[in-house]
């Protein structure tokens, strides 16, 4: 009996009350997304039930295969949308990537001048919206003659301060001690830089990817300003076409297909990178 007691004293009342309303907030979470999955399986006759269902009761791909039928012409398939999407947001991740690394390294570990002059610069940048940059990042894309080029909708995007000022914090907890033994073993900046303080910066990395991935994959902006020709769309643009136009109450479905798709890819993002993000959040100081 005394035993029963202790076992009752030690189970945590206060946890289990806790993960269970954190499991039911994280599941109320996600029902957006259930339904936006059933809605993409339902055929017309389910759409406009009343009163409407949540689930599917007989799931098809028929939305689907409108979808290609609305976005894809003649002249332009569906998969050039798909395919300049991802070369766009490749380029933007990749290029950011490497841009913020390579300015985050010596204004982190290198007595460079006026680098914390730099370093405000690109605090400073935060606190401005993108859209005040629009106008002259268009004035420099035409005067430079890179419209309708993948340049021109990867170029405006590489140097991203939240990249810099992220990677710059995780660099500044990496020892000195370490950089100096590598250059004491006659390793030079470029090596010390591949070789150690890249692999080192595996989690902000993946942080930066995550967030600059979700900004360049579902942004219409760049291709509706930067681009005239249809082969240039990109898949977020050709999608906003699907929401108006004759006959959007029946594209319900085409619509909700849509959106799934382009919700896919950042899933499979933030399933990928969940791990190396949660220790950037643990591990990386915002105080010098």
């Amino acid at each position: 009996m005394s035993r029963l007691r202790s076992i009752r004293r030690k189970i945590d009342w206060g946890g289990i009350v806790l993960y269970t309303f954190l499991t039911a907030f994280g599941l109320l979470m996600l029902m957006p997304l259930v339904y936006l999955a059933s809605t993409a399986l339902k055929p017309i006759s389910e759409l406009f039930l009343f009163p409407p269902r949540f689930f599917v009761m007989n799931p098809t791909l028929v939305n689907f295969r409108d979808l290609l039928l609305v976005t894809g012409t003649s002249t332009v398939p569906f998969i050039r949308f798909i395919f300049n999407s991802i070369i766009v947001t490749a380029g933007i991740v990749g290029g950011g990537v490497i841009i913020s690394a390579l300015a985050a390294y010596p204004l982190a570990k290198h007595n460079m001048v006026f680098k914390k002059f730099f370093f405000d610069l690109i605090v400073a940048s935060l606190m401005f919206s993108p859209l005040v940059l629009q106008i002259p990042q268009y004035l420099i894309m035409s005067k430079s003659g890179l419209m309708n080029t993948y340049f021109a909708l990867i170029l405006p995007y590489l140097a991203a301060p939240v990249g810099m000022f992220l990677m710059v914090q995780f660099l500044r907890q990496i020892p000195d001690a370490l950089l100096e033994a590598a250059r004491i073993d006659g390793a030079s900046e470029w090596k010390i830089f591949w070789s150690i303080v890249m692999p080192m910066l595996k989690p902000a990395i993946a942080t930066f990817a995550l967030f600059s991935f979700i900004t360049a994959w579902n942004d219409p902006y760049p291709a509706m300003v930067y681009t005239t020709s249809e082969n240039m769309k990109s898949l977020p643009l050709a999608i906003q076409t699907i929401q108006g136009g004759v006959g959007v109450i029946a594209r319900v479905g085409t619509f909700a297909a849509a959106s799934f798709l382009m919700i896919i890819p950042t899933l499979l993002v933030f399933i990928g990178t969940q791990r190396m993000v949660l220790q950037t959040m643990a591990h990386s100081g915002l105080k010098e």
